[in-house]
């Protein structure tokens, strides 16, 4: 829709009441409200209240930082670069989220200077230091070396550190999770949530996160030892509580409103179905229930505007702000796209090791209302992949990573594996983060990365684990050419508006 939302319009007003009216009831029975570009963010305490004494507040290590330095609730629980850049603007580099040790593009960087933090302040990334997996079935040469660091010889041991650098996760709607972490490196093997049962999922979770809380305290925080068993399961019981939402959109109103099913009090509703596994597009779901690709249901009562009566009154352009969100939801649930080259799904023998195959946004966002993989299935969609000229073979890629705001990574050349497309065929291919590879050392786990969850993602931009898609229509615009969706344009506005509205 053309209208403007903002200048002297209903829509404007509306959204003024509904801010004053969530305002008047913070942390009231838990929840909270937050302005984001598209609307209002909504975050539901499930423990009540949230005190900022608990450990998840507290810095239990020795550069200041505690879990709530990268972790925002007014930014979903992650954080955005124009947050970011506002903090260094007003302690000049001195708040504990620069510390340079992984705040800076590299751990020699000056606390002051923006140049160092570049990587941060512009696409909100965090550096990763990374081991080489000992035994690793393939070698890594740096051919882009950007900021000195991206690959590193201890000279006493002759372990080689890595530097990656990715978004930091959301610590909100946990409960939906199926391994943690983008390359999974938290859940580890015989621990992992979705190796369990049903029934022990709860337990599984819990130990995962445990170990998360711990390793990101001896790492992010620096601290000389790892936190309490009490300081862990305070950290653990606060994150598992929180789930969060888009509630209101400034364009459609009220996310809740007239049959929808939008915010996070229906989220919270939807946690004690989950299971890992549940609705699994390769038919493992652990109760034996079917694929169903129309796993997103949220917005069916706004086809076709929903119904005249909900609306406020003198609010009726809402009907097409409706329409679009609903239609972008079917588009979600519905349109074809054509997924070929994807390691985790083409070379997948459960799936017959495609050379490509037809299916939705569903196929790999198959948890349903949520939106993440149920299963721990890291995927390598592309990217991962380099924009530099020369480095991708594969046109769908090219063409998709030529719609993103790719920040400036180091690029590695891996050597010495088989494609997996192709059983035997030697590869070498470039890539700015190995996933899941780096934690395996296997080839067939390399640039394999998971999906997030994908509530709330109107406040956290930017998006990709790098945060290559600084707007949510530059993810659109990604996978419009990856997967040959051939979308229109007013399909793509109505896509957006559904994943703003989550």
């Amino acid at each position: 829709m053309n209208k403007d939302p903002f200048c002297g319009s209903t829509a404007a007003l509306l959204f003024t009441a509904f801010l004053a009216a969530a305002a008047g009831a913070q942390g009231l029975g838990g929840s909270s409200i937050s302005a984001d570009p598209s609307g209002a963010l909504q975050t539901i305490n499930a423990n009540g209240r949230t005190h900022t004494n608990g450990a998840f507040f507290q810095s239990l290590g020795t550069n200041g930082r505690s879990c709530s330095t990268c972790h925002v609730a007014d930014q979903a629980m992650s954080m955005s670069p124009p947050q970011i850049q506002e903090r260094f603007a007003q302690t000049r580099g001195r708040d504990p989220l620069f510390a340079a040790f992984d705040g800076a593009n590299c751990p020699n960087g000056n606390t002051s200077d923006a140049a160092a933090h570049s990587l941060l302040l512009s696409h909100g990334l965090i550096r990763i230091p990374l081991t080489m997996p000992a035994g690793a079935q393939f070698k890594v040469i740096v051919v882009h070396d950007p900021y000195g660091c991206a690959l590193v010889t201890d000279p006493a041991t002759g372990v080689q550190t890595l530097s990656t650098y990715r978004r930091p996760l959301p610590t909100t709607n946990l409960g939906f999770l199926s391994t943690i972490m983008f390359d999974g490196r938290e859940s580890p093997a015989g621990a992992t949530t979705a190796l369990g049962t049903v029934a022990t999922f709860p337990a599984n979770l819990n130990n995962d996160l445990t170990k998360q809380a711990a390793d990101a305290t001896l790492i992010h925080a620096q601290a000389a030892a790892a936190p309490t068993g009490q300081q862990l399961a305070d950290i653990v019981s606060f994150e598992m509580g929180l789930t969060t939402a888009q509630v209101y959109d400034r364009n459609a109103g009220d996310l809740h409103a007239g049959g929808a099913l939008g915010g996070a009090r229906n989220l919270l509703e939807e946690k004690p179905d989950y299971y890992p596994g549940i609705n699994d597009v390769l038919g493992a779901d652990p109760l034996g229930i079917p694929f169903d690709s129309s796993s997103m249901t949220l917005y069916a009562a706004w086809e076709n505007g929903g119904n005249p009566e909900d609306y406020e009154r003198g609010a009726f352009y809402r009907r097409e702000a409706r329409s679009d969100i609903a239609a972008g939801e079917v588009l979600f649930n519905t349109a074809p796209l054509t997924i070929s080259a994807v390691r985790g799904l083409n070379d997948n023998a459960a799936l017959g090791n495609p050379v490509s195959f037809q299916g939705t946004c569903t196929s790999c966002h198959d948890t349903p209302n949520v939106g993440n993989h149920s299963f721990p299935l890291p995927l390598d969609i592309g990217t991962a992949h380099t924009p530099s000229a020369g480095l991708e073979t594969d046109p769908n890629i090219q063409r998709a990573i030529a719609e993103l705001n790719e920040p400036d990574l180091p690029i590695f050349w891996v050597k010495g594996c088989s494609t997996p497309f192709s059983a035997g065929q030697p590869v070498s291919f470039y890539t700015t983060d190995l996933g899941k590879g780096m934690i395996t050392g296997l080839c067939s786990d390399v640039n394999r990365i998971k999906g997030p969850i994908l509530r709330g993602l109107a406040g956290r931009a930017p998006y990709f684990h790098n945060g290559a898609a600084a707007t949510l229509l530059q993810a659109v615009n990604f996978y419009n050419q990856r997967f040959s969706m051939n979308l229109t344009e007013e399909q793509k506005r109505q896509l957006v508006a559904f994943l703003n509205s989550l």
